[in-house]
């Protein structure tokens, strides 16, 4: 067993048996655990009948976590409202899942989260999910390389980036599980935030408040410049005067302004689902509205709007709709 810290961050694990990995991103270092299978050719023919079999293989679905989260609360660090191993263990011992491997990448940035957007401030995490951690994955555990057997899904902000990314990567992904998404639609008059202006250093940010976190993510995601140091993006405002252009680049990146682009693409998807909690405004009516637009175009997909607020359903979600979903959608 190696013990390394990884800056882009990854969790992996197989229902049933066989890998369970969890790396962390440097903001919370830690050591690396890693089971995994290797075939037993001098196991083969065993009377206890255990089996010796190393080379099956299996679908993925990569998972994409929420603003502020990271890969290692859900997969049990310490107490989350989600836990994807024991979720996954419920969902096997049900009937209701099928093995998967289930992937999530450590989307925790300086600003506590990615948008899982193309940024020379943040990165390019489009490419970084769509293209180098499938290709890591298929190089390094018993996938089926293909995209009939790929599936992705996020909550939050990770629901977000799963319309973003799944409907440009038709070729990679196959089905689409969409959580409670947010940042879906353009804000066009947004207000003043003379609390993000404010912010020059990370020691600021750390004291900031959610919303003011969250405006800079996204300016960092959706509306960069490196050439404004030392946080290399714009804001809305500066003090009292509104940015059309910047105003104009968030909208850009709204899911629900550019999906007409996509209908395409989203139509050689094999299935798409979304749901989102009644208490969950305005996430809840971007939903709805997403659903409306799907079912304009024809398009066939899951929709549901069920009781609960932002988190309080996504454990159960996960055990009962999502994995389900993608065991039955995902070719094994």
């Amino acid at each position: 067993m190696t013990l390394r810290n990884v800056a882009a961050g990854l969790a992996v694990v197989l229902g049933g048996a066989g890998v369970l990995m969890a790396q962390s991103a440097e903001h919370s270092p830690h050591g690396t655990v890693e089971r995994i299978k290797v075939h037993g050719k001098a196991l083969e023919g065993n009377l206890e009948g255990d089996s010796a079999d190393g080379n099956r293989r299996y679908p993925v679905i990569y998972l994409l976590h929420g603003y502020t989260d990271s890969d290692d609360l859900w997969f049990g660090s310490k107490p989350h409202f989600i836990n994807v191993p024991s979720v996954t263990d419920k969902a096997l011992a049900s009937g209701g899942a099928r093995e998967m491997i289930i992937v999530m990448p450590n989307a925790y940035t300086a600003y506590q989260g990615s948008m899982y957007s193309s940024s020379p401030t943040t990165g390019d995490w489009e490419t970084f999910v769509a293209r180098e951690l499938v290709s890591y994955v298929d190089s390094h555990y018993r996938t089926i390389p293909e995209a009939a057997s790929r599936g992705l899904a996020g909550h939050s902000m990770g629901g977000y980036g799963t319309v973003r990314i799944g409907m440009k990567n038709p070729d990679v992904f196959s089905s689409l599980y969409i959580l409670s998404p947010c940042c879906m639609s353009a804000n066009i008059n947004p207000k003043p935030s003379p609390k993000a202006e404010a912010i020059h250093s990370a020691a600021d940010l750390a004291q900031a408040d959610f919303g003011t976190k969250a405006q800079l993510a996204s300016a960092a995601a959706w509306s960069p410049n490196p050439k404004n140091p030392p946080l290399y993006l714009d804001l809305p405002y500066k003090g009292d005067e509104l940015q059309p252009a910047v105003v104009a680049k968030w909208a850009a990146n709204a899911p629900l302004a550019m999906i007409d682009q996509y209908i395409g693409n989203l139509r050689k998807m094999h299935a798409i689902a979304m749901d989102a909690g009644d208490k969950d405004e305005p996430i809840a009516s971007t939903v709805r509205t997403l659903d409306e637009i799907l079912t304009s175009y024809g398009i066939p997909h899951g929709f549901e709007i069920y009781p609960g607020n932002h988190v309080s359903g996504i454990a159960d979600r996960m055990e009962t709709k999502t994995l389900p979903f993608f065991s039955k959608n995902l070719t094994h």
